[in-house]
């Protein structure tokens, strides 16, 4: 019986070490994100948020981009807020990144397709269609958000 207690106990200290090893890099890289002088398309690196979002630790990844966007006023970030936001049930907050995404890149291909999927979502379809058409026009050689937006679109109708 002791032996499994040590093992437990042992397992523990490794799932800590772990985890302490696993925060220290992401620590070191954060001030990395701060980046000031954001002229031209310096797009700040959104690698740890895109990981939090696969990840579905949208908390995580909200929180960041949040911070992100406090010094970035840029369309990825305002993008992947809106889609973190609606993948937590906010709606409202998530259609308001959307369309600042969207104010300042009006051919955002992933904003358009996950605006849309958020006129699937809540049932307002004459709106998703507007993002579709939209996305038709900015892929006439159709692409992938044209694809999935027109999944969500027909999923929901013959649902």
């Amino acid at each position: 019986m002791r032996h499994s207690h040590f093992s437990r106990h042992a397992l523990f200290g490794l799932l800590g070490a772990i985890a302490v090893l696993t925060v220290v890099p992401v620590v070191t890289v954060m001030p990395a994100y701060a980046v000031d002088d954001i002229e031209g398309d310096d797009a700040p690196d959104l690698t740890a948020v895109k990981a939090k979002i696969d990840a579905k630790d949208y908390q995580g990844a909200l929180a960041q981009l949040r911070d992100l966007a406090q010094d970035n006023q840029q369309a990825d970030v305002y993008n992947l807020l809106g889609f973190t936001l609606r993948k937590t049930g906010d709606y409202k907050t998530a259609l308001t990144y959307y369309n600042k995404a969207l104010e300042l890149k009006p051919d955002h291909k992933a904003a358009r397709e996950y605006l849309g999927e958020l006129y699937v979502e809540t049932g307002d379809m004459p709106k998703a269609n507007e993002q579709l058409a939209s996305l038709q026009k900015l892929c006439p050689a159709g692409c992938e958000e044209l694809e999935d937006l027109r999944k969500a679109i027909d999923t929901k109708v013959t649902k």
